[in-house]
């Protein structure tokens, strides 16, 4: 779940959201849901004996816990960088288009 937001969000959200503040923290909101929700989903599904996501009992010593924590931390490293390059390409869009418009003024067009 946290992959597909990370493949569906952050780019059009660093795209379309001009503050670049704004688009990291609407970003980092959604992240945070879907962390919450998939952590909560799996841990539930372990308690009530589904072995898949951590083992039969995870030993903080084995690596599990920290490889899970460490998957998380990559996708959600990924996601800002995402938004990073949506906010570039958005700004040099910006800019090739004032570019193209050029410094014509409406008494000039109109001549």
């Amino acid at each position: 779940m946290e992959l597909i937001i990370m493949l569906l969000a952050p780019f059009p959200i660093g795209f379309f959201v001009k503050n670049r503040m704004a688009a990291y923290l609407s970003y980092i909101t959604v992240h945070g849901f879907a962390f919450t929700y998939q952590s909560t989903y799996l841990v539930l599904f372990w308690i009530g004996g589904e072995s898949t996501a951590f083992g039969t009992y995870p030993n903080p010593d084995e690596g599990e816990i920290l490889a899970y924590g460490g998957v998380n931390l990559a996708i959600f490293l990924v996601g800002l960088g995402l938004v990073a390059l949506g906010q570039w390409l958005a700004a040099r869009r910006r800019r090739t288009a004032a570019a193209n418009r050029g410094p014509h003024t409406a008494a000039e067009v109109a001549s």
